[in-house]
C-alpha cells in the first residue's frame, strides 16, 4: 500500500513546480509538458517492464524501478531553472520508475492472494493511488513553504521511496507465476511474447475506445464550452450536468444491447464513455473561476481526493461484493453467476446521474461563489 502512495505523491508534487520554468515559458506550459513527457514515458516503459516482469525475478525489477525513481527525484531537486530540459528529462526518467511498480506489483498481489481476497488486496492496493495524488499537492505546498525553497519538495518522498524498496527485498515474497491459479487447476505453460501479444490483442477493443473518447470528450468538452458560454454565463456547470445524464443513457442501454450485438454495446461504449469524459477539464475550469489562486492548489488536492475518494478507491471493490452476493444467491446457476457482475454494474448509471443533478446544482450557485472569489 505504501508504494503507490509514495509514487503518486511524488507525481504531483513534481506537477506542483512551477517556477522550474525560466520567464520565457509559462506555467501552463510547464504543467503540460512535464505531464507529457511522464506520460510518454510511462507508457513506453509499461510493456517492456510487463515484458520483465513475466520472465525474470519481479521482485528485484521492482525494487530496482522503485530505487531509480527514488534517486533520480532527488538529484532532479538540485536542478536549477536555467536547466529545464534536464528537469524534464528527470521527469521521464521517473516515468520509467514508476511504470515498474504499476507493471509488476498487481500480478505479486495476484500470486500471492485467491478469489475475494484477492480483490480485497488490490483494492487497498489502489487505494493508496488516490491517497498519494491528493496528498502529493498538500505536501508539496507545505514543504515549499517550510523551507521557503520549492527544491524540498522533491526531497519529501525519496528517502520513504528507497525504504520501502529494501521493505521489498527484505519482505516480500515472489511466489511462484500462476501459484494462486494452480489451486483450480488453470495454470497454463509459458507463451513466447508474440503469443502474449496476440492472445491481448483480442481483448483491447475497450482500451482502444477508452483512449480514444478520452481525447476526444475533452476536445468536444472544452469547444462546447466555449460556445455555449456565448448563451450563458453558467455554461461550464450545464455541460458537465448534461453530458453526465447522457452518459448514463448510453452507459445503461450497454447492457441491454450487449445480449443482441457486442457491436451495438461498443458503440453505446463509445458514446457514453465520451460524454463522460466531457467533464474532465470543464470541472478544473470550474474551479479555477471559483476558487482564489492562492489557494488553488489545495482545492485542486481536495477536489482529486474527494472524486477518487467516492469513486475508483472502492469503486471495484464495491462493484465485486454486489456481484459476489448475487453469485451466491443463485449459486446453482451458470448464466446468473456470468450475468451478476453485469447487473452489479448497474449502479454506475445511477451513480452518474447523481453526479449530473449535483452539477445541475452546481449551476445555481456557480455565479455568486464566482464573484465572491473575484471579490477577495
Amino acid at each position: 500500500t505504501l508504494l503507490p502512495f509514495l509514487l503518486c505523491k511524488d507525481t504531483k508534487l513534481s506537477l506542483k513546480i512551477h517556477k522550474c520554468v525560466s520567464k520565457s515559458v509559462t506555467v501552463i506550459f510547464c504543467f503540460s509538458f512535464l505531464s507529457t513527457v511522464f506520460i510518454c514515458s510511462f507508457m513506453v516503459a509499461a510493456p517492456i517492464f510487463g515484458y520483465l516482469g513475466d520472465r525474470f525475478n519481479r521482485k528485484v525489477i521492482l525494487s530496482c524501478g522503485i530505487f531509480f525513481w527514488s534517486i533520480v527525484t532527488l538529484l532532479s531537486s538540485f536542478i536549477s531553472k536555467e536547466y529545464f530540459w534536464l528537469f524534464v528529462l528527470s521527469r521521464g526518467l521517473v516515468g520509467i520508475g514508476e511504470s515498474s511498480y504499476s507493471s509488476i506489483s498487481p500480478t505479486i498481489i495476484g500470486d500471492l492472494f485467491t478469489s475475494n481476497t484477492r480483490t480485497m488486496m488490490l483494492s487497498v492496493f489502489y487505494l493508496a493511488i488516490p491517497l498519494g495524488s491528493g496528498l502529493g499537492y498538500i505536501l508539496g505546498s507545505s514543504a515549499k513553504e517550510a523551507a521557503g525553497d520549492w527544491h524540498w519538495a522533491l526531497r519529501v518522498s525519496p528517502i520513504l521511496g528507497i525504504t520501502a524498496g529494501f521493505l521489498i527485498l527484505l519482505f516480500v515474497p515472489d511466489p511462484k507465476r500462476g501459484s494462486a491459479d494452480q489451486l483450480g487447476g488453470r495454470i497454463r505453460s509459458r507463451t513466447s511474447w508474440l503469443c502474449d501479444m496476440k492472445a491481448l490483442a483480442k481483448n483491447m477493443v475497450f482500451g482502444a475506445i477508452t483512449c480514444v473518447t478520452g481525447l476526444l470528450g475533452v476536445v468536444i468538452g472544452a469547444l462546447t464550452t466555449r460556445l455555449c458560454r456565448q448563451k450563458t454565463e453558467r455554461a461550464d456547470p450545464l455541460v458537465c450536468a448534461v453530458s453526465m445524464l447522457g452518459s448514463a443513457i448510453f452507459i445503461c442501454l450497454i447492457f441491454v444491447v450487449a445480449k443482441k450485438s457486442i457491436i451495438g454495446a461498443y458503440v453505446c461504449i463509445f458514446i457514453g464513455e465520451t460524454l463522460l469524459f466531457l467533464n474532465w477539464a470543464i470541472t478544473a475550469d470550474i474551479l479555477m473561476f471559483v476558487v482564489i489562486p492562492t489557494r488553488r492548489a489545495t482545492a485542486v488536492a481536495f477536489q482529486s481526493f474527494t472524486s477518487h475518494l467516492l469513486g475508483d478507491a472502492g469503486s471495484p471493490y464495491l462493484i465485486g461484493l454486489i456481484s459476489d452476493a448475487l453469485q451466491q444467491k443463485y449459486t446453482t446457476s451458470a448464466l446468473w453467476r456470468f450475468l451478476s457482475l453485469g447487473y452489479a454494474l448497474m449502479l454506475c448509471p445511477f451513480i452518474i446521474v447523481l453526479g449530473g443533478m449535483f452539477f445541475l446544482a452546481t449551476a445555481l450557485y456557480f455565479l455568486d461563489d464566482k464573484d465572491k472569489a473575484e471579490a477577495q
